[in-house]
């Protein structure tokens, strides 16, 4: 148990407003260098950080630099870095710049990293607390987070996949609950109601629901907790695809439920349970006394945290036993609520054995794109033009592809017309705007290359950056959320997201990091991300397609040899080089 003063894990806050340039002019001397500065800056938009005067930027304490003061010295390097140079960033801080070539990496990041015997929380919080690491999570560290809509189209496809297996592939007329409406779990309302479901969802922090409120993620708020549980009640059986809101803590939700014999038909949860002392809040306390009693006694408060998601965990258990179709999204609360003595917390699934990995077998996974101009045409303008490039008449996944684009839009109508300037977003972009669609193997090179295409042409106004979160099919290696339960047992191995992080770098990513913790905390993960640009040039066009092609390539290698038959097939289908499988 960590006994470190919460506040002295936290940079200190500052009172300046960041965002990113928009526009065609670049203030770097290359786009490679000016996007990760802009994605770095838009990382701490306020439309997108959670907490950007401390330079968090969502779950917990995911930061996206170390202090301030590194903080500006990693703009300032990126300003003045050479075509031929690569900064590299350790756990937030610019330590060094090298020589390399203009096909390496401008930036190189790695964040959180512990030997695994000293790879425990409490000592990286005694680190944290003299201000040597910072926690990079996923995207805050790597610099391409880019708000709630970024998680969006995977927690879309995970209910999606869910209403397949359990309720005839619609999500009409189901009540969904869950809790936590942050910057990951607020996309989980949105996902729900727009795969057809009713949501009920708990947060302790009322300006979190609020915020997802404003963005067009949540439909509603109610105070009172039966009023709110009557209402999604009453939406369910009108089959309405609305998302309730109530302010007040998960365990006390599910324990009400309990009593009144409500079982939901789709149950999960989505609070920063990785982080028991910035994340969770107690069900001993409101979220206003939550943030003074960690101040107070940061070890009392973590046993506190830790007791409750045994309790909540225990109330998953209950109500997946009466009926609920229950699954862990990936915060690590199972394991919490072992370690707590609970010997029944792993009874569901997490959710990639649950309904993802089969898509990870083909190589499909999240990929995003930002629009460096700031211009939200530009975005309408990719959508239109994915929906040529891959027509729905082609397959079940791309009619998936143009159900969820055309979702993205208030007026779908105006984009297949190609009339950009009546376009509306369905849901509020956040900071520079951004879209994600889940691509695999054949698909994100094919993509990457008409993004580069349109900024050669001009049909865009501005290079696109496109990244991924580090949640991708063969990144990561996280024993309980994305590599849970495979097939060879070789759940926490993490040669694979070593060798993704070798393989952009050897491609030719624009940047690039490794990371320890991300999703479900200290301990338990590592990961890889990577970032490219594309700026219209041929030679960008180059690595473009090798990036887009070895990175989701690295899912076909990591499933086939765990010996699932869909990586293998595919890889034969794809003409992918797997030695021991030819």
């Amino acid at each position: 148990m960590s006994t470190m003063n919460a506040s002295s894990l936290i940079p200190a806050p500052q009172n300046r407003t960041i965002r990113a340039p928009r526009g065609a002019e670049k203030t770097c001397t290359t786009w490679q260098a000016e996007a990760a500065m802009r994605m770095l800056m838009n990382n701490l938009d306020p439309e997108v950080a959670e907490h950007p005067e401390s330079l968090i930027v969502y779950g917990g304490r995911g930061q996206a630099a170390r202090s301030w003061e590194a903080y500006d010295a990693i703009i300032d390097t990126l300003q003045r870095l050479k075509a031929d140079e690569t900064l590299l960033v350790q756990s937030g801080k610019p330590v060094g710049v090298i020589q390399t070539h203009e096909n390496a990496p401008r930036v190189m990041i790695a964040n959180s990293n512990l030997v695994p015997h000293w790879g425990t929380q409490e000592h990286f919080d005694e680190l944290s607390a003299k201000g040597l690491m910072m926690y990079g999570q996923m995207t805050a560290g790597s610099w391409i987070y880019i708000g709630t809509q970024g998680i969006l189209q995977g927690t879309f496809e995970t209910y999606a996949q869910c209403a397949r297996d359990h309720f005839n592939g619609t999500l009409a007329g189901t009540l969904n609950v869950t809790g936590g409406c942050g910057g990951m779990g607020g996309a989980q309302p949105l996902s729900i109601t727009l795969n057809g479901g009713t949501c009920l969802i708990a947060d302790v922090d009322q300006t979190r629901l609020q915020r997802r409120l404003d963005d067009e993620y949540l439909d509603e708020l109610v105070v009172d907790l039966d009023e709110a549980i009557d209402r999604a009640v009453e939406l369910k059986a009108q089959k309405s695809a609305t998302s309730v809101g109530w302010c007040g803590n998960s365990v006390t939700l599910l324990e009400r439920l309990i009593e009144r014999d409500i079982i939901p038909d789709t149950l999960t949860d989505q609070t920063s349970a990785h982080d028991p002392l910035q994340g969770y809040c107690p069900i001993e306390y409101t979220y206003e006394q939550s943030v003074e009693a960690r101040e107070e006694d940061a070890a009392a408060y973590q046993k506190l945290s830790l007791a409750s998601m045994r309790r909540h965990v225990e109330a998953m258990v209950k109500l997946q036993k009466l009926g609920s179709v229950t699954f862990d999204y990936g915060n690590n609360i199972r394991q919490r609520a072992f370690d707590e003595g609970f010997q029944d917390a792993f009874a569901f699934p997490g959710f990639v054995p649950a309904y993802i990995r089969p898509q990870f077998c083909l190589g499909r996974g999240p990929f995003r794109w930002c629009a460096l101009s700031g211009d939200p045409i530009d975005i309408y303008k990719t959508d239109y033009a994915l929906l040529q490039l891959f027509p729905k008449e082609d397959g079940a996944y791309n009619e998936r592809l143009h159900q969820w684009i055309l979702g993205c839009h208030k007026n779908p109508d105006a984009l297949l017309a190609q009339d950009f300037d009546n376009c509306e977003p369905r849901f509020a972009f956040q900071g520079l705007p951004c879209r994600i669609c889940w691509f695999g193997l054949g698909e994100r090179d094919k993509a990457g290359l008409l993004f580069n295409n349109m900024v050669q042409s001009g049909a865009v106004s501005a290079p696109i950056v496109i990244g991924r979160d580090h949640l991708d099919c063969g990144s990561v290696a996280s024993p309980n959320r994305e590599t849970e339960s495979m097939k060879d047992g070789t759940d926490a191995v993490s040669d694979w997201p070593l060798l993704n992080f070798a393989t952009n770098i050897a491609s030719g990513a624009s940047w690039v990091s490794f990371h320890h913790g991300g999703g479900v905390g200290i301990g338990f993960s590592q990961h890889a991300g990577q970032v490219i640009v594309a700026d219209g040039t041929n030679e960008a066009a180059d690595r473009l397609s090798r990036v887009l092609k070895n990175d989701p390539m690295m899912g076909i290698f990591r499933h086939a040899d765990a010996g699932y038959e869909d990586a293998i097939q595919c890889g034969r289908d794809q003409e992918v080089d797997i030695p021991m499988q030819s």
